[in-house]
C-alpha cells in the first residue's frame, strides 16, 4: 500500500495514525522526519474499551512488542498546531479528555433517548448531537419512538382508591374504634361517589340527572340535575342523623310530624330549587356522611337497633345505613350516567347486604300491595312465626345467595319445604328491579312453579323503591 490507509463510513478519518509497511518499519512507528504540521498525528490514549479491540469479557490477541523508533510524543490537548481536527476526537473544552468516537455516540443514543444513560455520556451525547445532522434525526426518531412503549394513563382516580387503602391499613393495624360492619357499605359507597363529585365541572353540575322509582303501578320520572339529586341524598341521610343526635340538615324548613324521604326531599328542593345548579351541597353532604359514620363508629354495639323512622315505616339503624348506602349507589350511577363518568357497584360482601336488605323487606312489601288491592289475596293463614307458603328466591353472580320469601303473611316463615315458587336473578339486576329502574314485567329473571307468586314478588321488589 503506497498511501496511508483510510477509515471510512465511522466519520473518524482522522481518528487512527497512518500505517506504513516499508522495510524496517514495524507498525504504528512514525519514522519521517519533518515539522510538526506534516508529520501524521498521534492521536491522544482512548479510555473507552471500544477503541481498544476486544471487550473485557473476552482475552486480547497477543501482540509483539514494537521495535523502538523515534516517536513524537502525542499532545496533552488536541491536535497539533494546523493540523485539521478529526470529527470523534475534538478535546472537551476544559476538561482535557477527548469526546467519545462517532461509533460509539451512535451506539448510545437509544439509551440516552430511554434516559438511561450517565450524566457524563448524556453530556456527549447531547454535544454531539449538536454537531451531527444525521445523529440528531435519529434521536428524534428514537425519543418518539420511546414515547409510543408509555401509553398516557387515565388521570382520574379510581374511586375504589380510598377503600383499598383503607382496607390495607386496618388489615395492618385495625382501628382503635372500627367502622361497624353494616355500616361499611354507606362509607365506601360515599367515598365513591365524593370521588366522582370532586371531578365535575359547572357544567356537569348543572346536567340533566332524571330520577326514576315504582309507584306501585307503573314506573314514573322526574328531571333535576346533578346538583339536585345530591339535594335529594342529603336531605334523607338526614333521618338518620336526627336519630343520631345530629342538626337536621333542613333545619327550620324540615316538615313537621313523621315525613318520608319524599316529604322531606321537596322541602329542600323548595328552598335551593328542584334543579340546583351549583356545587354548593356538596360540602355540606360530605360533612354530613362523614359524621354519619363516627358518630355510629364510636355509639358502641347497641347503636345498630336503634329505630330510624322512614314516614310510618321504621326501620333499625344498621337497616337505615344499608338503605342509605342503596341509594347513594343508585343515585350515584344515575349522576354517572348523565356525564359520562365510570361508576363500578358495590364490592360482592357489599352487594350481598344489600339483596339481603331487599329480600328481608318483600314480605312486607307484600302485604302493603295486598292492602291496596295491588296483589292476590293469601291463599291460607298462617299463625306467626309458622311456616307458610314460600317463593325461593336465587340471585346469581356477586352477592348471590338464596332467600326464601313467606308469601302470604310478613309474620310468616320462609321455608325451603313449603316452596311453591323459584324465582332467580342476577344480583345487580335486582338491585335495579328494587329501585325501580327495571319494569317488572321486563326484568329478566327466570322462574318456576306458581306463576302468581312469581308475579308478586317481581312487584313487590320494584314497590321498594321511592323518590
Amino acid at each position: 500500500m503506497n498511501g496511508p490507509e483510510k477509515w471510512e463510513g465511522y466519520g473518524c478519518e482522522d481518528a487512527y495514525p497512518p500505517r506504513h509497511d516499508g522495510p524496517g518499519e514495524p507498525p504504528g512507528t512514525d519514522a519521517t522526519p519533518g515539522p510538526p504540521a506534516a508529520r501524521p498525528r498521534i492521536p491522544s490514549p482512548r479510555t473507552a474499551a471500544e477503541d481498544h479491540g476486544p471487550l473485557p469479557d473476552s482475552p486480547p490477541p497477543e501482540r509483539a512488542a514494537p521495535e523502538p523508533g523515534p516517536t513524537r510524543p502525542a499532545p496533552a490537548h488536541g491536535p497539533p498546531p494546523g493540523a485539521p481536527a478529526a470529527p470523534g476526537d475534538a478535546a472537551r473544552p476544559g476538561d482535557g479528555r477527548p469526546e467519545l468516537p462517532h461509533r460509539v455516540l451512535t451506539s448510545l443514543l437509544g439509551a440516552w433517548a430511554l434516559a438511561a444513560c450517565p450524566a457524563e455520556e448524556t453530556a456527549a451525547v447531547e454535544t454531539h448531537l449538536t454537531d451531527c445532522a444525521s445523529c440528531a434525526d435519529e434521536a428524534l426518531r428514537l425519543r418518539d419512538a420511546v414515547g409510543l412503549l408509555h401509553p398516557a394513563d387515565n388521570l382520574d382516580l379510581d374511586p375504589l382508591l380510598r377503600s383499598r387503602v383503607l382496607e390495607g391499613c386496618l388489615g395492618r393495624r385495625p382501628a382503635r374504634i372500627p367502622v361497624p360492619e353494616w355500616a361499611a357499605p354507606y362509607d365506601a359507597e360515599t367515598a365513591k361517589l365524593d370521588a366522582l363529585l370532586r371531578d365535575m365541572g359547572d357544567a356537569e353540575w348543572r346536567a340533566p340527572v332524571r330520577l326514576r322509582w315504582f309507584d306501585g303501578e307503573r314506573p314514573v320520572h322526574r328531571e333535576t340535575t346533578a346538583a339536585g339529586v345530591l339535594g335529594h341524598l342529603l336531605a334523607v341521610d338526614g333521618l338518620v342523623a336526627a336519630s343520631l343526635g345530629l342538626p337536621d340538615p333542613l333545619g327550620d324548613a324540615a316538615p313537621a310530624g313523621t315525613a318520608g324521604p319524599g316529604d322531606r326531599t321537596r322541602a329542600l328542593w323548595r328552598t335551593v330549587g328542584e334543579a340546583p345548579r351549583t356545587p354548593a351541597l356538596h360540602r355540606p353532604w360530605r360533612e354530613q356522611s362523614h359524621a354519619l359514620i363516627r358518630t355510629a363508629s364510636f355509639a358502641g354495639g347497641g347503636v345498630g337497633d336503634l329505630a330510624v323512622p322512614y314516614g310510618p315505616v321504621r326501620l333499625p339503624l344498621r337497616d337505615a345505613f344499608l338503605d342509605r348506602a342503596f341509594g347513594c349507589w343508585l343515585h350515584a350511577g344515575d349522576i354517572a350516567d348523565a356525564v359520562a363518568y365510570p361508576h363500578k357497584g358495590p364490592a360482592a360482601g357489599h352487594l350481598h347486604s344489600l339483596v339481603d336488605l331487599a329480600a328481608r323487606l318483600l314480605p312486607r312489601a307484600l302485604a302493603r300491595r295486598r292492602q291496596a288491592g295491588l296483589a292476590g289475596p293469601p291463599r291460607e293463614l298462617v299463625v306467626a312465626g309458622s311456616p307458610g307458603r314460600t317463593l325461593h328466591l336465587e340471585i346469581e353472580g356477586d352477592g348471590g345467595g338464596h332467600w326464601y320469601i313467606a308469601l302470604d303473611s310478613p309474620a310468616a316463615v320462609g321455608s325451603p319445604e313449603h316452596t311453591v315458587a323459584h324465582l332467580a336473578l342476577d344480583g345487580e339486576e335486582f338491585c335495579q328491579l328494587a329501585a325501580g329502574h327495571i319494569v317488572p314485567d321486563e326484568a329478566a329473571a327466570g322462574s318456576d312453579g306458581e306463576r302468581e307468586a312469581v308475579r308478586d314478588v317481581l312487584y313487590a321488589t320494584a314497590s321498594l323503591s321511592r323518590l
